[in-house]
């Protein structure tokens, strides 16, 4: 198949404690360690693993941190397409607790691609199967609508809204406030909408409740947890697989990511789905 994501790149310093420190305290680092990532790169290597490539069409500053970022992407299977920021790139700090949640901090604006910019190949969009957007201006969602399956993060409700573009389907999570919506807001309504709530499944309308998929392992860093299950969920639809075993496919995405170290230690892979 041929998929993409349109979005948006971070890079990220993780660093793993005991606790999340309380006001005024101080904690130590068991371990720290460094990526680019973001949902909109989590969401292309996840693709990238599913599918055997990926288009990622991003916008990235015009420091160190950036060329690093491109570099590790295209090492991880991504075809970056990269419209330039003209300011630096975006970082973020993420804590990852002895249970396993990521708690994050944003350094910096949210650099989005445009799909005014010239020097990408919006055109390519119109021939995938399935895209997936997760910051851009209207502009963009407008040539990612151009491909057979458009799905889409709730957190870009506001941007969707004013593209005006039917989705096959909006993904958010259900008990992240950054990710709450109505979907109602969105004229024309979206085809399916999906509310994912960790251990406990989540939601899609229309259908109903969905399980979790079982975690192949201890639980490491839910990093990358939601970006996973919703670049696998577009993946299923962009191959033609039924709702139900398109949320089977993401939620096993979903846990599959929760046993690695940050987001691309463990990842779903086509293999791991063939056998």
């Amino acid at each position: 198949m041929r998929v993409a994501v349109v979005g948006h790149v971070e890079w990220v310093q993780f660093a793993r404690v005991e606790h999340v420190p309380e006001p005024g305290e101080i904690v130590t680092a068991l371990d720290v360690w460094e990526e680019p990532a973001g949902g909109g790169a989590v969401a292309a290597v996840q693709l990238a693993n599913l599918n055997g490539s990926v288009d990622f069409y991003t916008s990235l500053g015009d420091d160190d941190i950036a060329r690093r970022s491109r570099e590790r992407l295209s090492a991880l299977g991504v075809t970056v397409h990269a419209g330039a920021a003209g300011q630096p790139q975006r970082r973020a700090f993420t804590f990852v607790d002895g249970d396993g949640e990521r708690t994050i901090t944003v350094l910096g604006p949210k650099l989005r691609p445009s799909g005014e910019d010239g020097s990408l190949p919006w055109e390519r969009l119109a021939r995938c199967d399935a895209v997936y957007f997760t910051g851009g201006d209207v502009a963009a969602v407008r040539a990612a609508r151009r491909a057979r399956v458009l799905a889409a993060t709730s957190r870009e409700l506001a941007t969707l809204h004013r593209a005006g573009q039917e989705l096959d389907a909006l993904i958010g999570s259900g008990g992240d406030v950054g990710e709450s919506f109505d979907a109602v807001e969105l004229d024309p309504p979206p085809r399916l909408v999906v509310s994912t709530s960790g251990a406990l499944g989540g939601w899609v309308r229309p259908g109903g409740p969905f399980r979790a998929a079982p975690i192949p392992g201890p639980v490491s860093d839910a990093y990358g947890c939601g970006d996973c299950f919703a670049a696998g969920f577009t993946y299923g639809l962009g191959a033609g697989m039924s709702v139900e075993d398109a949320l089977a496919l993401a939620a096993r995405c979903g846990a599959t990511v929760l046993t690695g170290r940050g987001p691309y230690e463990r990842q779903l892979t086509s293999a791991d789905v063939a056998s």
